[in-house]
């Protein structure tokens, strides 16, 4: 039987690193997923429709489009019939305020078997984003960062309540890399 695995983090965590890392490790051990990233998936749809020129502008689309291409992505990620990796965000902060994402319709079509949160101290994310030159966005503080780390834990929690799948907490701390890696390696295993 396959598995679903939801992997989410806050902008600037380093969960695609980590996914990357853990990929290569189950890689040489024969374990494969296809890692497939959720907001990719969203915007090849808002590209076809010319919504959206680049990922970080999508999250301006109103909350009727997001829900739309959200739907679109879902779909097409349920159907992949191996293991997969969806790479993406538990809430994302658009000018209203947090959106889910993972909505109970994208839950329905997804069947995640778990949903792992990818964190770390709110100083090293703000960090990261101020020495990352290849992301747009929002400029946000410490405070913010936790808030929205805090968010997405709450988040996870009733992700869990619909859909009966395990939350995990990965930290992924400056320096530690590896540990995080480890993590998920035994989890994906």
């Amino acid at each position: 039987m396959s598995k679903k695995v939801v992997i989410t983090g806050v902008p600037g965590v380093g969960k695609t690193t980590v996914i990357n890392g853990a990929l290569e490790a189950l890689k040489n051990e024969g374990v494969e997923y296809r890692s497939v990233n959720f907001g990719s998936c969203m915007f090849d749809a808002a590209s076809e429709k010319g919504l959206a020129d680049d990922r970080d502008e999508m999250r301006k689309l109103g909350q009727d489009v997001q829900r739309d291409l959200q739907k679109s992505a879902a779909r097409s990620i349920a159907e992949i019939k191996s293991n997969v990796i969806i790479d993406t965000h538990c809430t994302v902060k658009i000018p209203k305020g947090f959106l889910a994402g993972l909505p109970i319709w994208v839950l329905e079509e997804l069947k995640p078997d778990t949903v792992v949160l990818v964190e770390t101290d709110s100083d090293q994310i703000l960090n990261r984003r101020l020495s990352d030159d290849s992301r747009i966005r929002d400029m946000e503080g410490f405070s913010g960062i936790e808030s929205h780390q805090q968010f997405n834990r709450f988040m996870a929690a009733s992700y869990a309540m619909v859909t009966g799948c395990t939350v995990k907490i990965i930290m992924n701390s400056d320096f530690l890399l590896e540990n995080a890696i480890a993590d998920m390696v035994d989890l994906l295993r």
